[in-house]
């Protein structure tokens, strides 16, 4: 295999193409998938890219082209604005190792192409990262942690750009910073980050390269719809002189009553909530009172009646007419009481006084 890779690096020496630029070796775990970025030169972004495998140019066959749908496990992506065709494999298998190369059709002449090495592995890649697309803040940094397994010199580089070599170097203005104090990682720092940072870029490692692709984007703003709107439509381009305060404070104005009736509201609905709340816990103890003085009640007129004493003042010894002459005895007697006296118990009396 290495002297193969001799002779298509002589091939292309020879040949003078450089038209085309993408990374050289890279290595992926079986089942995996990586996208493999290819720059074009600016000529060269109406025509149609390619994707074919093959150990040598003339037998290299078809895998996938930009003017077809693209089906199965391989894809490819053309941005023209950034002159970048992306190819993406997916699920690869060990028997997809071999060459590939990313190539421009030339309708009258030879087409110009760039080849990379695909390496399909059971075992630990020999150079990989936790995720191909990384997201950044303008002005903030980002950290980029490669594994590896081989040795060689460690590079952050860019597509179509400069490399920086271990451990620290700045690429279009921007600062990098390479750590290699964890084993088998480096780590790669790029600070004060600018929009016209985001692009491809990859490790490299001992030969084997593998790409990352970078997106700077700007940070969340916290202004609110209405403070953008009051910037943007209530200034006048020349306003008169002593009308500028006043057009302000109407729109502060009208800016805080739209902003303070939701606030508002809700006090009001809260103290309403609160007021049927109380109102009904006030109702609901005046029931249970009503009810306790009731129970106490039905207790009192209870113990009255079951538990007196009934005691006679006076009684009248009423004779039988017939026995007024002659003698009786006690039990031919009529008793007619004259007046009952109730009285209450001692428990009954203290229940009253309570």
């Amino acid at each position: 295999m290495a002297v193969h890779l001799r002779i298509l690096v002589i091939l292309t020496a020879l040949t003078g193409i450089h038209s085309v630029t993408t990374v050289s070796e890279v290595s992926v775990k079986a089942g995996g998938s990586i996208s493999i970025p290819c720059l074009y030169e600016p000529r060269y972004r109406n025509n149609v890219k390619y994707l074919c495998k093959g150990s040598s140019w003339t037998s290299c066959s078809y895998v996938v082209k930009t003017n077809t749908q693209s089906s199965g496990r391989f894809s490819i992506s053309d941005d023209k604005t950034q002159r970048i065709v992306t190819v993406t494999m997916k699920n690869l298998k060990e028997q997809d190792t071999g060459y590939y190369w990313c190539a421009v059709e030339i309708n009258n002449g030879g087409d110009d192409r760039q080849y990379f090495h695909l390496s399909v592995t059971r075992d630990t890649p020999a150079l990989n990262v936790d995720h191909q697309e990384i997201q950044g803040l303008i002005g903030e940094e980002i950290t980029i942690k490669c594994h590896y397994s081989k040795h060689g010199v460690i590079k952050w580089c860019r597509l179509g750009r400069n490399c920086v070599t271990e451990p620290s170097g700045s690429i279009d203005g921007t600062e990098v910073i390479i750590d290699k104090r964890i084993p088998n990682v480096f780590t790669v720092t790029m600070s004060g980050l600018r929009t016209e940072n985001s692009g491809w870029y990859w490790c490299d490692k001992g030969g084997f390269q593998m790409p990352v692709h970078l997106t700077v984007t700007e940070k969340p703003t916290t202004t609110t719809v209405a403070a953008t709107t009051l910037l943007t439509t209530t200034e006048p381009e020349n306003p008169p002189t002593g009308s500028v305060d006043e057009e302000t404070t109407t729109a502060q104005s009208e800016e805080q009553s739209a902003s303070v009736s939701p606030r508002t509201l809700i006090i009001l609905l809260s103290l309403l909530i609160f007021i049927a709340f109380v109102t009904m816990f006030i109702w609901f103890m005046l029931k249970k009172h009503k009810q306790a003085r009731a129970a106490a009640s039905a207790t009192t007129a209870s113990c009255t009646e079951s538990n007196v004493d009934v005691v006679y003042s006076s009684v009248v010894f009423n004779k039988p007419k017939g026995l007024q002459k002659t003698s009786y005895t006690q039990s031919d007697v009529e008793v007619m009481y004259s007046s009952v006296a109730l009285k209450k118990p001692k428990s009954v009396l203290k229940m009253e006084q309570k």
